[in-house]
């Protein structure tokens, strides 16, 4: 298990057999599922599911991708003020980096979605995301420079459009990243002993993006059909 406590600076599992999964219960407050688990549960919480997410994660990273580099470090940013957040991004040397906020580690009210964040972010590696991003940003500020050139901008009308391009890029399949990733973050979860179904309620709680043009996340509707389909044929 790595674990690593503060924030490290980041560009963008040694494996061994998982441990038996912590039950799936409705364990943190039977009797109020909305309550948020306490401080300590939520610290246990996160280190069971590190436990038992991380090597199934790794046997899927290496099963798609052989020649990958699979070996998952989970990040706790425990700047303060920082937002319920997670993401996958790679260090400097291309290792997969896996990021969680206090905030979120202590706004998930059980173990399934804790399980189904981490192994969303896990898919994202698995899945190419990250530099199919970098590739769509690069194409998308070739093409807008190159436009801004014809019609005549100076060199910082083009270095404008560069950035722009760069963006509009970046989120141009964002949405489709997400739901790939919900997908196999489904596999993975269920693979690890959780409720990926239970899991993803996590999203019916935070705003719905719905279906904005350039939107970089679907609506929530659309990410929990998808878990539910993928999760019924497994």
């Amino acid at each position: 298990m790595r674990i690593l406590a503060g924030f490290i600076l980041i560009v963008g599992l040694a494996g061994c057999m998982a441990p038996a999964p912590p039950q799936s219960p409705m364990s943190n407050a039977a009797a109020d599922p909305d309550a948020r688990p306490s401080a300590q549960r939520a610290a246990k919480q996160f280190v069971d599911v590190v436990e038992t997410v991380e090597p199934v994660a790794e046997r899927e990273c290496r099963a798609r991708l052989p020649r990958a580099n699979c070996d998952f470090l989970i990040v706790v940013d425990d700047r303060p003020g920082q937002p319920p957040n997670a993401f996958q991004t790679l260090d400097k040397n291309g290792r997969p980096v896996l990021a969680f906020t206090l905030a979120l580690i202590a706004d998930v009210r059980n173990i399934d979605e804790m399980a189904f964040v981490m192994s969303h972010e896990a898919a994202h590696h698995i899945a190419g995301h990250l530099p199919r991003q970098q590739q769509n940003a690069a194409a998308g500020a070739m093409i807008f420079a190159g436009l801004a050139a014809l019609t005549g901008a100076d060199a910082s009308g083009v270095r404008t459009a560069q950035d722009l391009g760069a963006a509009v890029g970046a989120r141009s399949y964002s949405k489709e990243f997400e739901l790939e990733a919900d997908a196999l973050g489904t596999v993975i979860a269920r693979k690890a002993g959780y409720d990926p179904v239970r899991g993803a309620e996590f999203f019916a709680r935070i705003p719905d993006p719905g279906n904005r043009f350039l939107g970089t996340h679907p609506p929530n509707a659309a990410r929990m059909e998808t878990v539910r389909r993928v999760d019924s044929r497994l």
